[in-house]
């Protein structure tokens, strides 16, 4: 009959794994524990990964400011809600146009530079203004318009509607 293979591992030629089965029965740690401790850092990892991702997305991106547009009518300070807000680059390139709430407020996160911000409206002369925006900060422009209209553009629109008008009643249209 043949002889019985080896039990330890240090007969079947593997010091390695002798050594560090003394190692571990030394620690006097059982598998359990040690499956705990490492579920335990885990889960503080994850936590901290949650709270550091959370605080980026409230953080402003790296480069942008935001600007805040307040339009009132001249005489009375009153807000002008029903305005059109253009944000163009300083070489006219159009950004984005916005449209004031009831308070007369318009906000937009921009990238670090100098605008031009345009308001129009119907009952308004239109209101240009240059604004710096720097990054993490808040540039507000106060726009005041004044009654009546005074742009090239306004005036040919008045002048094409009532050739418009005066052809209908020709016409009786």
């Amino acid at each position: 009959m043949a002889e019985d293979s080896p039990d330890t591992p240090a007969e079947h030629g593997w010091p390695f794994l002798a050594n560090l089965a003394k190692t571990w029965s030394a620690l006097h740690t059982s598998l359990s524990r040690f499956q705990a401790i490492i579920g335990l850092l885990a889960g503080l990892v994850s936590i901290a990964g949650a709270l550091f991702s959370v605080t980026q997305f409230f953080k402003p991106a790296p480069g942008m400011g935001e600007v805040v547009a307040v339009v009132q009518e001249a005489k009375s300070d009153k807000a002008v809600s029903g305005a059109t807000i253009e944000i163009l680059t300083s070489q006219n390139a159009l950004v984005t146009t916005l449209t004031p709430n009831s308070g007369g407020r318009a906000r937009h996160p921009l990238k670090e530079g100098t605008y031009r911000v345009r308001v129009s409206h119907p009952r308004f002369s239109a209101e240009v203004r240059q604004v710096q925006v720097f990054s993490g900060q808040t540039a507000e422009v106060r726009m005041r318009l004044r009654a009546g209209s005074s742009s090239p553009l306004e005036h040919a629109e008045r002048a094409v509607n009532q050739g418009v008008r005066a052809v209908r009643k020709l016409f009786g249209l």
